[in-house]
């Protein structure tokens, strides 16, 4: 009854110190509220996109200048020839890079070339129309991807010479890691895929697993990278799946895909089921990588946004109550994040190995699997 009352007062005081500070809102202080959901909303969408140079943090000094804390990164361009040079001659994209007489300059994370006034012309959908470069720069997202895979390498590297030393005893974060690794062999690959073909899928679903796991993780640290929640990079590992799926799928797989009944009815009544279940089967073929890809991104790229939105409130009320409500918020989404990291690596790794299992699948497992089914 007292918790009830307690919780009763707070919302009232909540309520009441809410309408009393919009009550005292002069036109300057909403025209700056708006300002700085603004600023909140640029922020947020800064750290979804990619980005030239490995930003740590900035500051704004007290006559005004913004300081970016960070380092640079190699800027590589195919431009009539190779253009090679820092990203620091953007100056966080401020300014306009000359390079060999040309002139480039970075809109919404993107190169374009330029004169030397930096200009930029637009379309009626706001999209820039100047030329563009082809740009393989090693940007803030593929440095990631590069730490992530030497510390994998250095990991496991590791592992295995422990396992070597002390008769296949994990040794140090050996310990930690090792279950893990027994975890996705036993739980999700030979669950999947079946005892005979699952070693030849094993190093690629290790790896996602902890590439993927790695990646998310850094994503939650102060760094700001935020690698799983491009597109393009969720995009290309489902598209991994989708080649090796479709270059190690059995003669049965392939037999199931165009001829789904099998043999145990003839052609001619067969004809106008197929018109409907072919098509359908080869759709299948591409929405199971598709279905990877979208819901890596999109539960990624919710939990930054979320994320930071709840931070933004805190610089938007500028007070003790919504700061102190924007905080808490912010820290328990941050342990949910925690096990999400973990959850979207487990499901993207399962899902693969369902993928896989699909294509390893021959005839005799086939039976026997509607065998056990039949038994259940």
């Amino acid at each position: 009854m007292q918790r009830k009352i307690l919780v009763r007062l707070l919302l009232v005081l909540v309520i009441a110190f809410t309408s009393f500070s919009c009550a005292k809102e002069t036109p300057q202080d909403k025209q700056a509220k708006l300002d700085r959901k603004q600023d909140v909303k640029d922020y947020v969408t800064h750290h979804l996109l990619d980005s030239h140079d490995f930003g740590l943090y900035s500051y704004t000094d007290d006559a005004g200048e913004v300081h970016h804390v960070g380092f640079p990164l190699p800027i590589i361009l195919w431009d009539n020839g190779l253009k090679v040079f820092s990203s620091s001659k953007f100056h966080h994209g401020e300014t306009v890079a000359e390079v060999d007489g040309n002139y480039y300059k970075i809109d919404h994370a993107k190169i374009y070339k330029t004169d030397a006034a930096g200009t930029i012309n637009y379309d009626d959908k706001d999209h820039a129309t100047n030329d563009k470069p082809l740009d393989i720069s090693i940007t803030k997202g593929v440095f990631m991807m590069l730490l992530t895979s030497l510390l994998m390498i250095l990991l496991f590297m590791g592992l295995a010479k422990s396992y070597a030393k002390n008769g296949g005893i994990a040794k140090g974060a050996g310990r930690f890691f090792e279950p893990i690794v027994l975890y996705i062999r036993d739980d999700i690959a030979i669950a999947n895929i079946g005892e005979q073909k699952y070693k030849k899928y094993m190093p690629f679903l290790l790896t996602v697993f902890f590439f993927i796991w790695f990646l998310n993780m850094f994503g939650l640290t102060p760094l700001g990278v935020n690698v799983t929640g491009n597109i393009a990079i969720t995009t290309a590992l489902a598209i991994i799946v989708f080649l090796i799926t479709t270059f190690t799928g059995t003669k049965d797989y392939w037999k199931h895909v165009f001829d789904p009944l099998g043999d145990g009815m003839p052609w001619a009544g067969k004809i106008l089921i197929y018109i409907i279940l072919v098509p359908i089967e080869i759709l299948g073929l591409f929405i199971k990588p598709f279905a990877l890809l979208i819901r890596l991104y999109a539960n990624m790229t919710a939990g930054h946004v979320v994320l930071g939105s709840l931070l933004g409130l805190i610089y938007i009320f500028q007070n003790w109550i919504g700061g102190t409500l924007s905080f808490g918020l912010a820290f328990a989404i941050s342990l949910i994040e925690i096990l999400v990291a973990l959850l979207q690596a487990y499901i993207f790794t399962m899902l693969a190995a369902l993928y896989f299992g699909f294509a390893s699948e021959t005839h005799e497992h086939a039976e026997e699997h509607d065998g056990e089914v039949a038994h259940l």
